[in-house]
């Protein structure tokens, strides 16, 4: 629901959270024209293998959870780990320089369904040293 709304710029209720997509977009970001591929992993992976290949692909991550669901919170420094690794081999052509991550905390707006306080949020990005972001 995150990825479509920012490509169409509206909220879509009934959306199939299971399903894995590519969103392409351009958008014009501090003046200049920039091409999105956004994969849409939907959580769903069970394979480590699946997740790798998902991580290697990416260029930049947006490792959000929901804040009423302490299971998805609890994956993401989990997730983080594995993208400073898997981005940090010697492998990469890259360098191993690292590429951005921001953790993002969604369904602010569920307040009666809060499992995961914003305060939890705040402190794993302050630990993994990463910018934090609560939304709906």
């Amino acid at each position: 629901a995150l990825t479509v709304r920012f490509i169409t710029r509206r909220f879509i209720g009934d959306y199939d959270p299971t399903l894995e997509m590519i969103y392409r977009h351009m958008a014009i970001i501090d003046g200049e024209m920039v091409h999105f591929e956004i994969l849409d992993t939907a959580g769903q992976e069970e394979d480590s293998l699946q997740i790798e290949e998902k991580i290697k692909w990416g260029d930049g991550f947006a490792v959000v959870y929901s804040v009423t669901d302490r299971c998805s919170f609890d994956e993401v420094m989990r997730l983080c780990f594995l993208i400073n690794h898997i981005h940090s081999s010697p492998k990469r052509s890259s360098g191993g320089e690292q590429p951005p991550v921001v953790i993002v905390g969604n369904k602010k707006d569920l307040q009666f369904d809060r499992m995961v306080s914003t305060e939890d949020g705040e402190n794993l990005s302050k630990a993994l040293k990463l910018p934090f972001y609560e939304i709906s």
